[in-house]
């Protein structure tokens, strides 16, 4: 699942800064004052937005291939193995309730799992994708 979406920098002549806006999620939308701080606030507004998919059902957006030299930002890493615990439950329609059961689980900790503020264990995740027939793999670049 590829969760790195490029981002459109628009530079703002008049006042410095950028706003941030991303082609594949339209809610996303941020500015900062500097490049730095435009894609830290860019990683914020896409979690946020993401988020909208995740409370409405809805499948998450694609995210397109980057231009030559085009930036791109994703979620923080838990919020991305969130996201694919959710988008493997919404493909095999998994309710929160089925996964409940087949790990043993209150709704509660489902719940908590799939939300992308609170810190979960790693372990659990893993649980929840072995039980929905997935698994994690790690790279670091």
């Amino acid at each position: 699942m590829n969760l790195n979406y490029p981002i459109e920098l628009i530079p703002d002549k008049k006042a410095g800064g950028y706003t941030v806006t991303f082609p594949d999620v339209p809610e996303a939308i941020t500015e900062g004052d500097d490049l730095d701080e435009a894609l830290l606030r860019a990683a914020d507004a896409l979690e946020t937005a993401l988020e909208f998919y995740t409370a409405a059902g809805k499948a998450l957006p694609k995210a397109s291939k980057p231009k030559r030299g085009q930036h791109t930002v994703r979620p923080c890493a838990q919020a991305c193995i969130k996201l694919g615990i959710y988008e493997a439950m919404r493909v095999q329609g998994v309710r929160k309730s089925e996964l409940a059961r087949r790990l043993g689980w209150h709704m509660p900790q489902v719940d908590r799992l799939l939300d992308l503020h609170h810190a979960s264990r790693l372990e659990h995740a893993e649980t929840a994708l072995h039980a929905l027939g997935r698994r994690l793999d790690v790279a670091v670049a």
